[in-house]
């Protein structure tokens, strides 16, 4: 399995690579991209922080559940932090099984289970302001503090 925080670009075929097995007839990728509005309003670029150590545990934890639940023959999960701009890759996710349904079930799962449990947040950043949204503390969980963050 390839799990990974990064500053740095995220690469398809990276993850492609990874989850490539002589038994899968399928490989779903999903790419999470900086779009340039959001509700109304234009976005400049964003800016995602995570705790790191954390995120990729987590990440890890789901990949395995995903393989196991949809019976995957491999799983790749990597999320960027720091600014992007838009038309950047924020998030790349790539399952693969033997059969086309398994993958787009898993991805789907797998995608939606990221946005809601990792320790990821995103800041969407305007020309007249800014604001923290989504991901965890949407759901109550306060953004970590950068003194606790790793790199």
């Amino acid at each position: 399995m390839l799990i990974r925080v990064t500053s740095e670009q995220l690469h398809p075929q990276e993850a492609i690579d990874a989850v490539r097995q002589n038994e899968a007839g399928a490989i779903d990728v999903f790419l999470g991209i900086v779009r340039n509005s959001n509700k109304g309003r234009a976005v400049n670029h964003l800016v995602y922080e995570a705790y790191p150590s954390m995120a990729e545990k987590t990440m890890l934890e789901l990949a395995e559940e995903a393989v196991e639940r949809f019976d995957l023959t491999g799983s790749a999960v990597l999320h960027r932090t720091g600014r992007l701009e838009i038309g950047e890759t924020s998030l790349l996710v790539a399952v693969s099984a033997g059969h086309r349904a398994a993958t787009f079930e898993a991805g789907h799962w797998l995608v939606n289970e990221i946005k809601r449990r990792v320790p990821v947040w995103k800041k969407e950043v305007w020309a007249d302001g800014e604001e923290w949204i989504e991901g965890p503390e949407s759901l109550g969980i306060e953004r970590a503090p950068a003194s606790i963050q790793d790199s």
